[in-house]
């Protein structure tokens, strides 16, 4: 995992260098006041030499001033690096989602990923930073002033760093117990940011049924599991914070006397105690460094482990034998396919049949029968277990994913726009389509005209998930855009069923207009809907049990003349 870590600093090895450079100028820079201090009181004030006591104050201003300009650089450009970092996390992860398959968006709340590419990266930035910085400078400093003090007394600066073991083991043994309280930190916050994200997306829900108490009650519940993670971690980390600064404070003490005791005896004089005092003092401000890595290295390792754990996730893969899909006819074959959600109950087990090109082919059935699975095996969003697909007599394992999905259209009951323009969201079907394309695809799905009278015309913004358009104008849109990638392949499903009946009808013209010349596979509730289509099968949890035309699965006084004479009579 460190290794994956430190791959990132690859693109930014510039700055890193050049602040490494400047933080361990600055490192030097803080060791020549001691000294400076040492002999002025030693040699320049005694021996009233005044003149070079002024020189090297004037030396020692002169490097604080570049000490200046150095920290600039090392806050700046160090903060720099440390977003940029996080920018190519950010790249690679959400590239990574787009490849990953359906079931892991299944398995995965939305709330808790957008915490995991925001919150947990922000902190791996802030290590990305800091953590090699605040290494580097503590070790020059400790190594430096180590030195330092032994040109002083090296008995003294024994007694000094006798505790740095002490405060290792403190860190050593809080170690783990911090990686946990963060880790169960940041599962508790996607927890929260999922049922935000939740309760937000679904607030005009939440508003019709009058459901604000248990919204805030499932708001609190995970609010407080927060609250609970948080006191772990904040207990822990007071244990180390106290933990070491009290080590700290002791070594002050130790210094003070055992300093006290070596200027008594004669050992050391009065400005080798001063800068041995004030050495210590550089001697603490790596070890706090370091103290604070501890805890920054926890929170980001464990921002770290959760984004490894996305970009392991195995990817959606093609064969390696795989083909783009050109020249699509539209002829669709199923042969004995099964397929479970999981280790759960087989939803399509066995299923046998075929779409001639052009075909329009409608399947209805109770709920739970399989129709939106079948839909879904089409385009490979879920793989099969057993069976095939073929498209054109060519099984579809055989074409990649992106080729053959540019060869399908889809329009589903559960709209989703894009925040954006009307525009926007049309020219999702196809990119580099011009504007009169555009138009054209609007008009065909019965848009344009609204579109046109709207004071922005197709500039006109949708809102979150289309939320300032009426149900019918956001299926229209999603035909119109539809209709601009003019794929062979068709699948509708239930794309009228929660319209009203003036909007239905309306839609199913564009329905009718954009399946003209197209294989289209069509999952239906209304059976007034599919009356026209070439062949209807029906499908349960038991699988196929019947399949014609209308008229003729009407004769049979079946399953679907069942269904149909609930809908139509009372």
């Amino acid at each position: 995992m460190l290794k994956r870590f430190i791959s990132y600093y690859k693109p930014v090895k510039k700055i890193l260098i050049t602040d490494m450079l400047c933080a361990f100028a600055v490192a030097v820079c803080d060791l020549f006041y001691p000294m400076i201090t040492r002999n002025i009181i030693n040699i320049y004030v005694p021996n009233q030499k005044f003149q070079l006591m002024i020189t090297w104050l004037v030396v020692l201003g002169l490097i604080y001033i570049l000490k200046l300009g150095l920290n600039y650089y090392i806050t700046y450009y160090g903060h720099i690096m440390g977003v940029k970092m996080q920018a190519h996390m950010r790249k690679d992860i959400f590239e990574h989602l787009q490849d990953l398959p359906f079931v892991f968006f299944d398995e995965n709340k939305t709330g808790s990923l957008s915490s995991r590419i925001i919150n947990d990266l922000m902190d791996i930035s802030e290590l990305a930073h800091h953590g090699p910085e605040d290494l580097f400078i503590s070790l020059v400093m400790l190594v430096g002033s180590f030195i330092m003090l032994s040109t002083i007394n090296l008995p003294l600066s024994l007694i000094v760093f006798s505790i740095v073991p002490l405060l290792v083991i403190v860190a050593m043994k809080l170690r783990i117990k911090m990686e946990d309280a963060f880790m169960e930190t940041r599962v508790t916050i996607g927890e929260v940011n999922a049922t935000i994200e939740n309760s937000i997306s679904g607030i005009r829900v939440s508003k019709a049924f009058s459901n604000k108490e248990n919204e805030i009650e499932k708001f609190n519940k995970n609010n407080s599991k927060f609250q609970e993670a948080r006191k772990k971690a904040y207990k822990v980390m007071a244990e180390f914070h106290v933990g070491s600064s009290f080590i700290l404070d002791i070594l002050n003490i130790v210094v003070l006397s055992a300093g006290a005791i070596f200027f008594f005896m004669g050992i050391i004089n009065f400005g080798d105690f001063a800068a041995f005092l004030l050495y210590i003092g550089i001697f603490l401000n790596p070890i706090r460094k370091l103290v604070n890595f501890v805890e920054q290295y926890q929170s980001g390792k464990s921002g770290f482990k959760r984004f490894v754990e996305i970009m392991d996730r195995e990817i959606e893969k093609d064969d390696p034998s795989a083909v783009d899909i050109y020249d699509v006819n539209g002829e669709i074959s199923f042969k004995d396919v099964s397929f479970a959600y999981d280790d759960n109950k087989e939803v399509l087990k066995d299923i046998t049949f075929d779409i001639e090109e052009g075909k329009t082919v409608a399947f209805v059935g109770p709920s739970g029968g399989g129709k939106t699975t079948l839909c879904h095996l089409i385009p490979r969003f879920y793989e099969i277990e057993e069976g095939s697909i073929s498209i054109d007599n060519i099984d579809i394992r055989k074409f990649t994913r992106r080729s053959l999905r540019k060869n399908i259209g889809i329009v589903q009951q559960d709209v989703f726009l894009f925040t954006g323009t009307i525009l926007e969201n049309i020219q999702y079907g196809k990119f580099e389509a011009t504007k009169e394309e555009v138009y054209q695809a609007a008009k065909n799905a019965n848009i344009h005209d609204f579109i046109m009278s709207l004071p922005e015309g197709y500039e006109t913004y949708v809102g979150e998930r289309g939320a300032k358009l009426s149900g019918g104008q956001k299926q229209r849109i999603s035909i119109a855009r539809v209709f601009l990638k003019n794929p062979p392949i068709l699948i509708l499903d239930e794309a009228t069923s929660a319209l009203d009946n003036a909007t239905e009808l309306l839609i199913q013209k564009a329905l009718e207009e954009l399946s003209k010349g197209r294989t289209t596979v069509v999952v239906a509730h209304r059976l007034s809907t599919i009356k026209n289509a070439d062949e209807i099968i029906i499908l349960t949890d038991q699988g196929i049990q019947e399949k014609g035309e209308h008229q003729e699965l009407l004769e049979k006084n079946g399953f679907y003349a069942e269904l149909y004479n609930s809908q139509f009579i009372n």
